[in-house]
């Protein structure tokens, strides 16, 4: 062998057992699927709506979904984006009823059906209010990797901090991404259509 092809030779070697060795290592973390899984956002739950009807997430599954965790409560942000969340179900005119629009509340201590059915009064009737008790609650945050915490204030009551995103679910209940209601009713509307 001459002395300017064994360099040459060495190289390659070298690069084939670097190539071996780093395929050997992704079969055994278990390739593609466990390296590139996205984080799970969603499962299964058990709330009761604004009417009182037991609701799963079985019950949404069949259409997409868009999904507000917030409060009765809450001063600005909630009733903000239901406001906005009512605006783009009417820009869908009857595609409307081809999606859900849920509001699940974080603060099962005030928001009772009867509290959510008033609330949801000034908002598109498609609207559904989902509330439960502290633990069913605690498994809904804990499941859409919400953020919520109860933050006492001066006179006594009390206010929550909170995840302020809208979640679009797929028609399985699949998480697809964050739904951005900062554009016109129309333009919102028009992407959620894709989803039906």
């Amino acid at each position: 062998m001459s002395s300017t092809a064994r360099p040459l030779v060495i190289a390659t070697a070298f690069a084939a057992s670097l190539v071996l060795g780093l395929l050997i290592m992704f079969w055994a973390m278990g390739g593609v699927s466990k390296v590139a899984q996205p984080a799970a956002i969603g499962g299964p739950f058990q709330l009761t709506d604004q009417n009182g009807k037991a609701v799963t997430d079985k019950s949404l599954k069949g259409k997409p979904t868009l999904i507000f965790f917030g409060y009765t409560h809450c001063p600005d942000v909630c009733p903000t984006s239901l406001f906005e969340m009512s605006e783009v179900l009417r820009a869908m005119g009857k595609d409307a009823d081809k999606v859900n629009a849920v509001f699940i509340s974080v603060d099962p201590e005030r928001d009772t059906p009867a509290t959510m059915k008033d609330y949801l009064s000034s908002f598109d009737p498609h609207l559904e209010g989902l509330s439960g008790d502290p633990a069913e609650t605690a498994k809904v945050i804990t499941s859409y990797r919400v953020y919520a915490k109860k933050v006492p204030t001066k006179d006594g009551d009390y206010t929550m901090d909170h995840t302020a995103l809208i979640y679009l679910m797929d028609r399985d209940g699949r998480f697809v991404s964050p739904f951005n209601l900062k554009r016109t009713p129309e333009e919102a509307a028009a992407d959620l259509k894709r989803y039906l």
